[in-house]
Parts: C-alpha cells; structure tokens; sequence
C-alpha cells in the first residue's frame, strides 16, 4: 500500500520553502543570497519563520527519500533503481542547467550585480555563460546530494547485504533519541567552505536513516503512539533556537554546527515524520494534485521568487509589502505554471525534469 504521509510530507513541506524562500529573498539578518531588507523597518521581527524552519525542513525531505528509497528498492533492482534516480535527478541537475536553469543563474548574478564585475574583467561571453550555468544550480543542491546518496546506498548495500534493514526494525525508542549524536558529529564534518548547503556528511544521515531505521512499519508504529509529545517537543526547540540566535546568520556555522542546530533539525524531522504518519495518512483529490505537482514547485518557485526581486523589488517599483505578496505568489505560479509548460514539451521534459515522453502518455 502506498504510504500517503510520505506524499503529503513532501508537498506540505515544499510549500514552507516556497514561504521561506520568500522571506530569505527579502531577509534583514545578514544571511546572504538575496536582494536583502527592502523595508525601513528596524528589525523585521517576521524573519523569525526562517529561524522556526530552516533547520529541519531539508533534513525531512533527505529523511523522507530515504525512506523512498527503500520503497523503490523493495520492488526493483539496484540497476532499475539507479536507472530511475539517474533519470529524476541527475539529468535535471546537469543537463536541466545548461538548457533551462542557466536563465535562474542570469537572474540570481543580476540581483547580486555579478555581471557587472565580469564584464569589465574582459571575461569572455562563453565562460560568463558557464558561471551563470554554475550560479543557476540554486535550489538542485538537494537534487545533487540526492543523486550521489542513492549511488552510495547501492554501494552500502552490496556489503551489509539486508542486515542492517532488520537491525533497523528493532530500533527502540531511547536509541532512535540518540542517534542526534551521529547527526551532530556529522555536522562537523564534509561541509564545502563556500556554498554552506552542501552538507554531505549532515544530510547522508538523515538520508541513511531513512532506509534503514525509519523505512520500518514497526519503528514507524512506535513513534505515532508519541507523535503529540513529538511535535509539542519539537515546537519548543524551534522556539528555543530562534529567539537563542535571531538576528545571526544561521545557515553557517558555527550556527549550523552547534548541538541545539542538531537537536532541532533531527527533532522537527521526527516530529513532522511522527505527526504524519499517525494523523495524514490519507490522499483525497486535492492532496493528491499537490503530491504530484511538488517536484515542479521545488524546481521552478524560487526563479518566480528571485524574479519579482530583480524587476520590481530592486528597481523599487512597489513597496516591500507588494513585493512580498508579488514574491509569494510568482512562487507559486512560476512553479506551478512552467511544469504544466515544460513538463509537456519534448526534449525539455526530459532534460529538465526528467519526464520520459512515455510517461507523460500515462498521465493523460
């Protein structure tokens, strides 16, 4: 049976990155990669949402492929496997940017006034052309790690050959708290010195987890009987380390390193995973439509985003308020609007968002 709470998991968390998205473009706390404070507020107290949410809404999604990748595995092969993820993400991440995601990378240099510095460099058209490629990644980091998790999960797999999974469905409670000590040791450790989302140590053990421990019914069972403890557990943390760490940047370190950073993605994680799987496991046409429709939001909301900045924001066309609303809402049409686009244009299909023309005759 299909698990629906995982499908839900992932939509309703793709909308929070939409929203988060939103006001990190706009953010007044120093956290860099957007156009920054447009307002002449002296401290935008609604910031405070990034600090609630930015350090276990990725860990979530890595915990929740995990658990996908599990799924997937029970029913094909290692080579079927690898075959499909290479499809879905790798081909959307490479080939995807030199044909597509390269005009992201256009707008993201713009906002940040790169081109500026280059052109007068004398650097040659071509080569700025690779850069905006390179800068047009973006939001694919997590399509990156993904990719490269489920290589290794193969390779991991051919050595322990299934023990761990039924290791894994022993799993009790008081273990499965302290498995935050791997999570946090990991944090130390693999992160790239510039671009701080790459955290591949971090993020493989949520990933990890994911297949071995929480892909088990039996585990899943025993954190639903304490999803209300969870989530409440959860909340207060979140609190805890927005208002221990409002005003700093917390997607580097040493924030994103620290023990409470740990704490509070690998609870939220557990507490979205738990609250879930006992109260939103269910599917009905709506939730159905928005499961279906994640991928395109999570590809596409952030060049809506960026966009409204470039143009309208930057240039001070509209006040702060309407360039929120305005963000917002590209966000959610420019992810929604270039999937039904793209997702029925050959080549694009495949190149973009790694839809096989045969699949796409399925759906209609």
């Amino acid at each position: 049976m299909r698990k629906h709470y995982l499908d839900n998991i992932r939509w309703i968390t793709v909308v929070i990155v939409v929203i988060y998205h939103t006001l990190y473009m706009y953010n007044a706390e120093g956290v860099l990669g957007g156009l920054g404070r447009i307002t002449d507020i002296p401290v935008q107290y609604y910031d405070i949402f990034q600090y609630l949410v930015y350090p276990w809404f990725m860990p979530v999604l890595f915990l929740v492929s995990g658990i996908s990748a599990r799924l997937s595995l029970d029913a094909h092969t290692d080579k079927e496997f690898l075959k499909g993820r290479t499809l879905k993400l790798l081909v959307p991440s490479t080939i995807g940017l030199l044909v597509f995601q390269f005009i992201q990378g256009y707008v993201s240099m713009s906002i940040g006034g790169g081109f500026e510095g280059l052109v007068a460099a004398g650097v040659p058209k071509p080569v700025i052309y690779l850069i905006m490629v390179a800068s047009g990644s973006g939001v694919l980091w997590y399509v990156h790690l993904l990719w490269l998790y489920c290589v290794v999960l193969v390779l991991i797999r051919k050595i322990e050959k299934g023990r761990l999974i039924k290791a894994g469905a022993k799993t009790p409670l008081w273990l499965v708290v302290l498995f935050v000590l791997p999570i946090w040791g990991a944090s130390q450790i693999l992160n790239t010195p510039i671009i701080s989302v790459y955290r591949f140590a971090f993020y493989f053990v949520f990933f990890i987890l994911g297949y071995y421990v929480f892909s088990n019914d039996e585990v899943i069972d025993r954190l639903k009987k304490i999803a209300v403890p969870l989530i409440l557990t959860a909340i207060a943390l979140c609190i805890v380390f927005s208002f221990t760490y409002f005003g700093a940047n917390y997607a580097d370190k040493p924030i994103n390193r620290g023990l409470l950073y740990a704490i509070d993605a690998y609870a939220g994680s557990l507490a979205m995973l738990s609250g879930m799987a006992r109260f939103g496991d269910f599917s009905n046409t709506f939730t159905g439509w928005m499961s279906g429709h994640s991928f395109g939001l999570y590809v596409f909301h952030y060049l809506g985003i960026s966009s409204v900045a470039l143009f309208i924001a930057k240039p001070e066309l509209l006040p702060a308020p309407a360039c929120y609303t305005l963000s917002l809402l590209a966000g959610f049409v420019f992810g929604y609007g270039l999937y039904e686009i793209i997702s029925r244009i050959p080549f694009f299909r495949w190149a973009v968002l790694g839809i096989k023309k045969n699949k796409m005759k399925k759906e209609k």
